[in-house]
């Protein structure tokens, strides 16, 4: 679900693609009229019970802003996994 926020500030093309069994790269791309301060922070989880895991290391675009993330030892113990994504801006409410 999104939140409120300002129309157009949600990531766009989420992608997670796991490599050899335990690593998990995700890709985004920032909302097309998200402010140019807007900073996108990722978390995932394996079940609605697990402990939530922030992204252990950031890929940053030219201008600093997180557009991708990759995790290492990755455990994927269900068919489905869950995943926040949270963004925030100084000057607005991000979706």
């Amino acid at each position: 679900p999104v939140s409120s926020g300002i129309n157009g500030s949600a990531i766009e093309n989420f992608s997670c693609v796991i490599y050899n069994i335990s690593l998990m790269n995700c890709t985004w791309q920032a909302g097309k009229d998200a402010p140019g301060d807007t900073q996108y922070f990722l978390y995932w989880k394996n079940s609605r019970y697990d402990d939530v895991m922030e992204c252990e290391l950031y890929i940053k675009d030219e201008n600093g802003r997180n557009t991708g993330c990759r995790f290492q030892n990755v455990r994927i113990e269900t068919e489905k996994a869950y995943f926040l994504m949270n963004g925030s801006s100084k000057d607005s409410l991000i979706q």
